[in-house]
């Protein structure tokens, strides 16, 4: 799965050993995505050599894959967001964007006549 937005938290670094004597890290990340009606933020993390292979920072903006997984606990069910992949999104490329789908006109050219809009004949009362 994937989504794309801005880094709004980064949490310090957790590490550890295991039971089986197996050292571990984590990094867990809260990602702000603005794609719907309303803004979600997404709590996800990077473990192991993720943790240190994406280095994220407040305010990157990021297209994340991740896997969600489930698991239970003395009856109870956990879920987490566990990143594998980042790529770092350019936050200027839709202003540039933008500015090449307008063109410019030289000073002193006649600006075209702007056409009424038909809006009334599209009203359904």
């Amino acid at each position: 799965m994937n989504i794309k937005g801005k880094i709004i938290v980064a949490l310090p670094e957790m590490s550890g050993t295991s039971k089986a004597g197996n050292p571990w890290k984590k990094r867990e990340y809260v990602l702000e995505n603005t794609d719907g009606q309303y803004p979600r933020q997404i709590h996800f993390d990077f473990f192991g050599d993720k943790a240190d292979q994406y280095p994220l920072q407040v305010g990157d903006t990021i297209d994340l894959s991740f896997d969600i997984e489930s698991r239970e606990y003395n009856g109870r069910w956990f879920t987490s967001i566990r990143g594998w992949k980042a790529e770092k999104i350019a936050d200027n490329a839709p202003a540039a964007a933008a500015a090449v789908a307008a063109p410019t006109m030289p000073q002193g050219t006649p600006q075209p006549p702007i056409a009424p809009q038909a809006a009334d004949e599209d009203l359904p009362f």
